[in-house]
């Protein structure tokens, strides 16, 4: 994917929010850039470096970004996070069954090989595993098929490699900012489980769940996406006074 998925909702949002979506390491604009989770963590950086306080929204693996982000630098640069979609640790094990849906850690393990010399029917499932069956999105099916064709898979598999690797959970135990966790009802990728156990290990954090949506509720249901960020915005980011890098109002 890239930052212009993000363009719809910034539009809708209007002007009373300054939006950004920069595109990732192996992605887009920078798809020559060397692709890793700590790389894109350095990209967010960078940008929340130069704004004041942003709230930071990952959808999927920027939601990984996010927690990476917040791992290696905490949140006193930020007001806010919204993540969509996404498990901490996307492989299950014998005390964590909240990975990815409906799969074991072999099969996610195994896709790794697939990635390049599958990519063009990978590129169809995963274009066809975005959206719950009946959702009519902003950016159809055969348009996202089509941005992941122009992808080169060999950009892809370093990232899908620190995904499958990732354990973030402790990170989002340590998250002290109010906290949006988005989740799609119809969801072909993350059970509404993952949001409830994200949402319960910080104390500033609760979920909304858009119940015509899969795995992108702001490109399927992007008007109650937009009313719920509102939302969140005024009543729990407003409501939080801000702390300076010394812990201090």
């Amino acid at each position: 994917m890239n930052g212009s998925l993000f363009d719809d909702a910034a539009r809708r949002l209007g002007p009373a929010f300054e939006c950004h979506a920069p595109d990732l390491p192996g992605h887009g604009s920078r798809a020559g850039e060397e692709p890793s989770l700590d790389n894109c963590a350095a990209v967010a950086r960078r940008w929340i470096e130069r704004l004041d306080r942003p709230i930071l929204v990952g959808w999927s693996m920027g939601a990984a970004v996010a927690w990476r982000y917040i791992s290696r630098h905490g949140t006193s640069c930020l007001r806010g996070l919204v993540t969509i979609d996404m498990s901490p640790k996307m492989l299950p094990d014998a005390e964590w069954d909240l990975g990815m849906s409906g799969q074991s850690a072999a099969a996610i393990l195994a896709t790794s090989d697939k990635i390049v010399p599958k990519w063009p029917v990978m590129a169809g499932g995963i274009a066809h595993n975005m959206y719950a069956r009946a959702s009519d999105p902003v950016v159809s099916r055969e348009a996202i098929e089509n941005l992941l064709l122009a992808q080169d898979p060999a950009h892809l598999r370093p990232l899908w490699d620190d995904l499958t690797a990732m354990d973030e959970r402790a990170t989002i135990a340590a998250i002290d900012i109010p906290y949006l966790v988005c989740t799609g009802a119809r969801s072909r990728l993350y059970s509404q489980d993952v949001a409830g156990w994200v949402a319960s290990q910080t104390a500033q954090a609760r979920v909304a769940c858009f119940e015509q949506s899969g795995h992108s509720p702001h490109l399927e249901e992007p008007d109650a996406f937009c009313d719920a960020f509102r939302r969140f915005v005024a009543q729990d980011v407003a409501a939080t006074p801000l702390m300076d890098q010394g812990g201090r109002p």
